[in-house]
């Protein structure tokens, strides 16, 4: 099946740990102060491109055999589509104390791994039946004020 990979690849995002995001989020409803924002950021920017190829890597390791990179497909860009989001996570690190505690590599090998371990929750949430229950119960829904 194969990889896109929108325009040239060369985007560049700040990436983060869902576990450490989740650390960070706690961190600011313990610690924050009311009405503040807090930026929340890895310190790992890179290229779509390089995380790409870390995942072809991970799993040319885990499941050899295959060549993953030979799936990628670039594919024509999003219209507006930002060529970098740089995230300055200084006030939530020197204010709250918080910084992240997995790296990109051992955050992005224990997301492959742990998708790989829940292929049937992958399965079912990426299901037609399930996409169409999410439209059901949440088509037009709108946040309370």
């Amino acid at each position: 099946k194969p990889l896109p990979v929108y325009g040239d690849g060369m985007n560049i995002r700040d990436w983060l740990y869902v576990g450490d995001h989740c650390a960070a989020i706690r961190a600011v409803l313990e610690r924050g102060r009311p009405g503040e924002t807090y930026n929340i950021g890895g310190g790992a920017e890179m290229t779509n491109m390089e995380v790409v190829r870390a995942l072809c890597r991970i799993l040319s390791e885990i499941k050899p055999g295959r060549d993953y990179a030979a799936q990628i497909a670039f594919v024509k860009d999003r219209a507006g589509h930002d060529r970098r989001y740089a995230i300055d996570a200084t006030k939530i690190r020197s204010e709250l104390g918080w910084t992240p505690v997995e790296s990109f590599a051992s955050g992005i090998a224990r997301t492959v791994r742990w998708y790989l371990d829940n292929a049937a929750w992958l399965a079912a949430v990426t299901s037609r039946e399930y996409q169409k229950w999410i439209s059901l119960n949440y088509a037009g829904a709108t946040i309370a004020a």
